[in-house]
């Protein structure tokens, strides 16, 4: 091949990848357009129906949180919510946040020993944004050895919706609801219904649900019924395996039994007794 001619099929290939480039940014757009921002604008309206019944119904609700080195943080649900919408061209985002105010009657009061493990729980509380560092202690050098812990403040609670047409999906991120930290999770546009809604909205109130719970496909569940039917085959042939062995041994104890009950006796045969010598009867001659 000439020089022209691989410069000519170079650029037919990067002419193809960048056709196909296009077309796949195309398609991620029109799921947006078709899907994704449809989707987005029915769970703004979700949310918004939601948060106007937790206002009214102001239901009480108990969370825990661990926190390391000192222990569970009590806090109860304020139902005061700020929910809040932002669209881009090609992207849209829904945040909507509320406090947990911590029962400091609730939770541990506690007392650290040490430089390293006060400062540890200091910097959490500072972290998270809590109060409650009670009678320091320091040293010589002015460095806290020992302090007494009890949490107060409010915990903020945060979930985030964010659409694109670059992922074709939604990214939700939830700050301080199963514990303090970010749990996130995607979603494709097509699962943007009422099934997921209804999750979402059990998820904020702290209720059961399947919203982290992973959807399996059908060929997967088929693998798995496959291997569930495989494993069994298998433990029952390994009992039918074990049972055979277990009686071809007991039929084996039994027949050694019976060859030892009717086996003869081995008699130890004794020879009889020669008397003396051809060379003692010559010494009794000559004796005589």
């Amino acid at each position: 091949m000439g020089l022209l001619d691989e410069l000519e099929q170079q650029a037919q290939q990067r002419k193809a990848s960048a056709d196909d480039e296009q077309k796949r940014k195309s398609q991620r757009e029109e799921v947006f357009r078709t899907q994704l921002e449809p989707g987005m604008n029915a769970l703004h309206e979700f949310l918004g129906k939601l948060v106007a019944n937790l206002k009214l119904l102001q239901p009480k609700k108990q969370l825990r949180f661990a926190l390391v080195g000192y222990g569970d943080i009590v806090g109860y649900i304020e139902h005061e919510y700020d929910l809040k919408s932002s669209q881009q061209p090609g992207s849209r985002e829904i945040v909507l946040g509320f406090p947990c105010l911590v029962a400091s009657e609730e939770c541990p009061t506690v007392e650290v020993i040490g430089a390293s493990k006060v400062k540890t729980v200091a910097g959490a509380f500072q972290r998270y944004h809590l109060g409650g560092l009670l009678e320091p202690k320091k040293d010589g050098n002015g460095e806290v050895v020992s302090a007494k812990f009890n949490a107060k403040g409010r915990i903020p609670m945060t979930a985030t919706f964010s659409a694109d047409a670059d992922s074709a999906a939604v990214r939700m991120n939830f700050v301080n609801f199963d514990s303090l930290g970010t749990a996130t999770k995607n979603v494709p546009a097509a699962q943007l219904n009422e099934s997921t809604f209804d999750a979402i909205g059990r998820y904020l109130m702290r209720e059961d649900s399947n919203l982290f719970q992973e959807a399996l496909s059908d060929s997967f569940r088929a693998q798995l019924r496959t291997k569930v039917q495989q494993d069994q085959i298998k433990r029952r042939w390994e009992s039918k395996i074990s049972e055979q062995q277990k009686a071809d041994l007991a039929r084996m104890k039994q027949e050694q039994s019976l060859t030892g009950r009717f086996a003869k006796p081995v008699v130890k045969e004794s020879k009889p007794d020669a008397g003396p010598s051809w060379i003692d009867r010559v010494k009794g001659l000559i004796k005589k």
